[in-house]
This record gives structure tokens, sequence and C-alpha cells, in this order.
């Protein structure tokens, strides 16, 4: 494992080997994988530095973001790779995801035309990277399988199963007789065409908007397999809420642009291989043959995404996933309600209408907003802040070591909010290297703070007076959570100042 300064320093040597210079590097908020991001602004824009041991799941995004690029398909550009190939630069695509807008249609109670044009577009992209970024692609370099098959179908039944159904004990089953339905389930889901491109991870956070079109992260776990899965994948993404009637208008659209797919005709085993000529029949056969397999994919993935959040929520113990399960155990219910597979699945039927035993519990699972205090103070005058929360703990930051403008007679009347002081302090290394390290382990803790669920995070910067370098750190970090984790609430306290600040969440 590396350090964060030895993270940066290699980051900084890519980016300086393309002719650029790093002026400012920030790690990113973290996400649910162990990958690390940081955002680098150099003289000419801004980059993307990333930093992952895993080589495997690196080479398997390195090759087919190069195949994707090469295609003409919208994802990142690798711009350079570290010799190790543990660390790697590519173009940044802002920070504007689908997913925002589906929040601001939640927010005002109504999916509006752009978002669902967004959609459509993504839906078209979709079924460039399922067909053209198919062709030629290097499946070997695939991560952790090159192709959908029965262990990955049963991987994601058996995810389900051990991390969120054995996990309540209200739920009774019968073990063997539920193995039973997974494999006939299984057996089923894999009898779909499945010579295509597979995201694998193909929702709404992952679709980046840049100047209203989409682009796509996060497609290293891609994989051969139908064509089904991703449809499902970001047209039920449970959090996204998607209404019935938009998401059935989006379906009907997709199979619009199935039913126009060029050169493609069934093959002997089932799958689908690429021909210059092929019949209407032919055309209406694949619209068919995804209508028929289309409602197992949907249990298949509410199934998977139970896991997923039993896993981070019920095991891992954090909050944002384990207020998620009731929509998913609600889409689950819908399911069952209206069977759509042409067999029963008595075992897993029988659990899933249990459901409704386990769903108050996780619809009582409130939000609660995460508080962090900043605050200035002076050594000489009070000292450290008391913690009114009651928790004891964060952080105490001592800035006497740095820079002092206090010692100079034109900062005697200014504070660390004044930009004379603001440019004294940025304007010295020493700043820069002491706020990159309270910032790596403030948003480590913020990020920590976030999942468990705790409610309040005290941050104190004390020098000798109260008035320059505590309160410009102060002011800083505090904007700085602010811009990373606009849903939290930000107070800045200047205690020897008497002045407050404070930043609403979003």
């Amino acid at each position: 494992m590396l350090t964060l300064e030895e993270i940066k320093k290699t980051i900084a040597e890519l980016i300086e080997n393309l002719g650029e210079k790093v002026l400012e590097t920030t790690a990113m908020p973290s996400s649910g994988s162990s990958r690390r991001y940081f955002r680098v602004k150099t003289d000419k824009r801004h980059l993307i530095g990333a930093y992952n041991i895993n080589i495997e799941e690196n080479d398997a995004f390195f090759s087919f973001s190069m195949h994707f690029h090469e295609c003409g398909l919208p994802v990142p550009e690798i711009l350079a790779i570290s010799s190790d190939k543990y660390i790697y630069v590519q173009t940044d695509l802002g920070d504007d995801t689908l997913f925002s807008h589906v929040e601001n249609c939640l927010k005002n109670g109504k999916f509006d035309d752009e978002t669902i044009e967004l959609y459509k577009k993504s839906l078209d992209k979709l079924f460039d990277f399922q067909t053209v970024g198919h062709k030629g692609l290097d499946y070997s370099k695939a991560f952790p399988t090159p192709a959908f098959d029965e262990m990955s179908i049963m991987e994601d039944l058996n995810y389900f199963k051990y991390c969120f159904l054995k996990e309540q004990e209200e739920i009774s089953f019968n073990e063997t007789r539920l193995d039973t339905d997974f494999q006939r389930l299984a057996k089923y889901i894999l009898e779909a065409p499945s010579d295509f491109f597979m995201y694998r991870d193909f929702q709404s956070r992952n679709i980046m908007i840049v100047d209203n079109e989409p682009y796509f992260i996060d497609y290293q776990g891609g994989r051969k397999g139908p064509l089904q899965y991703d449809v499902v994948s970001l047209l039920y993404q449970v959090k996204a809420r998607i209404p019935e009637e938009i998401r059935t208008q989006l379906i009907e659209y997709y199979k619009q642009r199935i039913s126009r797919l060029p050169s493609v005709a069934r093959n002997d085993i089932g799958s689908l291989s690429f021909r210059p000529e092929r019949s209407v029949v032919e055309k209406s056969s694949l619209v068919e043959s995804f209508d028929k397999y289309f409602p197992a994919f949907v249990l298949l993935r509410l199934l998977q995404v139970l896991g997923a959040y039993g896993f981070r929520g019920l095991i891992q113990k954090k909050l944002h996933f384990m207020q998620s399960i009731p929509y998913a155990i609600k889409e689950l219910m819908k399911v069952n309600k209206k069977w759509e597979l042409p067999f029963e699945l008595p075992e897993l039927q029988s659990v899933i209408k249990q459901m409704n035993i386990v769903l108050p519990k996780y619809e009582s699972v409130e939000p609660e907003r995460l508080t962090i205090t900043v605050n200035s103070f002076s050594y000489k005058n009070g000292g450290v802040p008391y913690d009114k929360s009651g928790n004891g703990g964060g952080y105490v930051f001592d800035c006497r070591a740095l820079p002092n403008p206090g010692r100079y007679a034109e900062f005697k009347k200014s504070t660390g909010e004044d930009r004379d002081v603001i440019e004294f302090m940025d304007d010295k290394p020493d700043t820069h290297y002491f706020l990159q390290n309270v910032q790596m382990l403030v948003f480590q803790s913020i990020d920590n703070y976030l999942e468990r669920g705790f409610k309040n995070l005290q941050i104190n910067f004390g020098c000798t007076g109260g008035q320059h370098r505590s309160v410009f750190f102060a002011q800083t970090i505090g904007r700085m959570i602010h811009e990373n984790y606009p849903m939290v609430n930000v107070e800045i306290n200047h205690l020897a100042q008497h002045i407050s600040h404070v930043y609403e969440a979003k």
C-alpha cells in the first residue's frame, strides 16, 4: 500500500510527463469500491488520478477503455499508467451524474422531459456498447470472469441468500428447496442470447452528463453476456423510483433499437452471431426473445441488489444502504404479485411473500443529517473548545508551527477571512502540505461517519490568538467539506472573533 504522498507524487509525475504542471490535487470522496480518486488541477485542465492495487481489475479497465475509445464510445480516456499499474490518469468528466437529475425529479415529484431524454440517450449508448463495443473486445482481460455464466448467476442469488435473507430471523425457508429454485432460474436465464457486451453495473450513478450528453464509467466488471441485464440494472434501479409508465415507455424505446439491430441472426447454440443480412422475422424473434427472458432478469437483479444492500447495510452497518432496502423489497413484492415467468419457483415466492413482515423495520430507519462543527480558537485565550455533542471525538489541529501573519504589522487588524491574510497563507508551501494532510484525515472520517450514521463530528484549529492561521484553516476546510459533501450540515465558528457561518445541507 502506498501512502497518500506517494500516490500524489506518482500522479504528478505521470501528468508532468504529459507536459502539464500540477497546480492542485484534491482527494475525492470515496465510493463503494476500494479505488481512490483524486481531482487534479493542471495549468491546462482538470484530470482524474486513480489508485487501485487490484491490477487485474485495472487491466480490464485499461483494455476496455482503450477499445471503447477507439470505437467512438463516450468513456474517459486513459492518458497515463504507472509502471506498476497501480496508478493511472484519465480525463475528468465532471460531477454531474444522471442520478443527480433523477434526485431533482424525485424532489419535484415528477420526471421531467429532459431527464427522460437523458435516459433515452443512455439506452442508445448502451445499445452501442452491447453491439459495437462488443466487436473485437478482448474478453480475456475481463475481471473477474469473461462471461455471464451459471457461476455468475449463482453468485448473485447466493449474495441475496447469505447477505440478506439469512439476516432476517422473521422469514422462514427451506434452504434445499430454495437452492433448487435458484438452479431452475439460472438454467432458464442461461437460455437467453448472450453474444453481447454486458456492462454489469449500468446504473444512473455511473452515467456522467457532459454538455447534456451521457458518458460512462465503472465498466471494468463488464463481460460477455445478454442484453436484458443492463437494461434492468438501469430501469429497475430501486433508488431512482422510475414511475411504471415511464419505465414501460423506456423499455419500448430500447426494443425499437433491438428491432433495427443490423446483421444479427440466431446460431445453433442459441446465442447471436453477426452476418450481412437477415429478415424481418429474425428481427421480431430477437424482440420476442428479449421479452421472454426479461422478467427473469428483473427478478435476478432485484435479488442481487438486496444482497448488496444486505452486505453493505446489515453486515457493514452502512446507513445509506440500509435505508435503500425498503425500495428493493417493494419492487420485489410487485414482481411476485405480477409473476410473469412460465414456471413457479415455490420456495423463492414464499420467501418474497414473507418480506412484508420485515419491511416495517427498514422503513423506520430514519435518515439523519451529519453535522460537522469546525472551530477556530485561541490557545492563549480559551483553549480547546468543549464538544457540546457529547461525542468527545473529532480533531484538534495545532496551527502554531505554520507561518504567522500576526508577526507583521500590516496584518494586525486582519483575520484569516481577509484577502491579504488568505494570500499570505496561500503563498506558503507549508500551508498546502498541512492542508492536504488535514483534508485526508477529515474526509476519511466523514466518509466513515456517513456510512455508519453518526450525527456529529467536531474539527478544531488553534493558533496563538485565534485570529489568523486558525481562522484561515477553519474557513478553508469548512468550505471544502461543503463542496465535497453537500449532504451534510457545516457550522463554522471563529470563537475568538465571535463570528459564525453555516452551510446548510442540500
